[in-house]
């Protein structure tokens, strides 16, 4: 079996359109919504297209950016800001849309270079990494110009190779996202359970009212009292306590990462910021960062462990801080890998992780913690 010819294709001469958007005119008080969307760089994340935060505007707006109009097979890339080189295709079922100037749409002749294959391509660890470096250099912020991107080079095999590739990765892709959707659902079940058992005491209330609890069985109903007393925080059930996070923890600590940070740093150890703290087993292994193995060894806190609990602790801007929690099991998504200087890691024996993770995980914990650290001048809990 020979090997397929590859060729070097400069995007500016493989594509043939390059080109970013812009925000309607009175900024983002002017979405005024309607038919056409508006795509923004928190919506382009290298796994998937993200609907969340989808900005809608109206037909004389669209018109008025119609220079930038989304086709089907466009690959989407985040030009500033700490989102830049983030990759994804378009989702067609958003269209019609347009993109505004934090994001650049790439449309590559179907002819000569396919666009599944172009977007694998950018989104892989080695053409990240050359693409931050790209819009690190000699600039206060981020960002990647339409230069930058018409000058990028390829290596790719013949266009009928390149569809070949992009196929089977595509489908790998589409079995993660079932995995994803089914793992959603399972967490916002366990969500609902722990709410149901641990926040309005169902079972508690059940036996009190001489009724079986609704999906549970009489070992696990057993569990729990018949009972309701008065506490600081209202009432609990009989035999449980108030304490404080504090005194159920036996880790609380913080990693750090090398004087100079990891910027230029492509392999090693991988070093989990904010950015990877997003719910259960939720990773984005474009914006991975690492630290050499050496350093890692010497770091005397921070290195990660099956079922740690990790909340993202500081930064933003005054009132726009909004913490995440997340967890991650064993061997995922690292053999091992450690936590920055702006993410907790936290254990706790007395209660278990995934009783700690869904407490922490209630809105109104998440709340009290942006309301007692959101107001500083650097936003943050302590």
């Amino acid at each position: 079996m020979t090997a397929s010819r590859r060729t070097t294709l400069k995007l500016g001469k493989h594509c043939q359109k390059i080109g970013s958007g812009a925000t309607p005119r009175g900024g983002k008080d002017a979405y005024k919504g309607g038919s056409t969307a508006l795509i923004r760089s928190q919506n382009v994340y290298n796994e998937r297209f993200h609907h969340g935060g989808l900005a809608y505007i109206d037909d004389v707006q669209a018109d008025e950016l119609r220079n930038v109009e989304v086709q089907a097979n466009d690959v989407l890339l985040n030009i500033t800001g700490d989102s830049v080189a983030r990759c994804c295709m378009v989702d067609t079922s958003i269209l019609p849309a347009r993109v505004n100037q934090h994001v650049a749409i790439i449309r590559t002749k179907p002819e000569e270079l396919d666009a599944r294959f172009l977007r694998y391509t950018l989104v892989s660890p080695a053409f990240q990494s050359r693409l931050l470096a790209l819009a690190s250099a000699g600039a206060t912020r981020n960002a990647l110009t339409k230069s930058m991107i018409e000058g990028l080079e390829i290596d790719a095999p013949p266009l009928p190779e390149q569809k070949r590739i992009a196929h089977i990765l595509g489908t790998l892709d589409d079995k993660i996202e079932l995995n994803r959707k089914m793992n959603a659902t399972l967490e916002a079940m366990a969500r609902a359970l722990f709410k149901s058992w641990f926040v309005d005491f169902d079972p508690v209330r059940a036996k009190m009212e001489g009724r079986q609890q609704e999906g549970m069985d009489s070992e696990t109903a057993a569990l729990f009292p018949d009972e309701l007393v008065e506490s600081e925080l209202g009432m609990i059930p009989r035999g449980w306590e108030v304490t404080t996070l504090g005194d159920l923890l036996e880790v609380l600590e913080t990693g750090r990462r090398p004087k100079g940070g990891v910027s230029g740093i492509s392999s090693g150890v991988p070093s989990i910021g904010a950015e990877s703290i997003w719910g259960i087993g939720k990773f984005d292994f474009g914006k991975t960062k690492y630290v050499s193995e050496d350093f890692f060894e010497k770091m005397n806190s921070g290195k990660v462990q099956h079922l740690d609990v990790l909340l993202y602790k500081d930064g933003g801007k005054p009132g726009e801080f909004r913490p995440r929690v997340g967890m991650f099991g064993h061997e995922f998504p690292f053999p091992k890998f450690g936590i920055n200087e702006h993410v907790f890691r936290l254990r706790s024996e007395k209660v278990g992780q995934v009783y700690l993770y869904f407490a922490i995980e209630d809105p109104r914990v998440l709340l009290d913690f942006a309301n007692k650290g959101g107001k500083a001048a650097i936003p943050g809990i302590n």
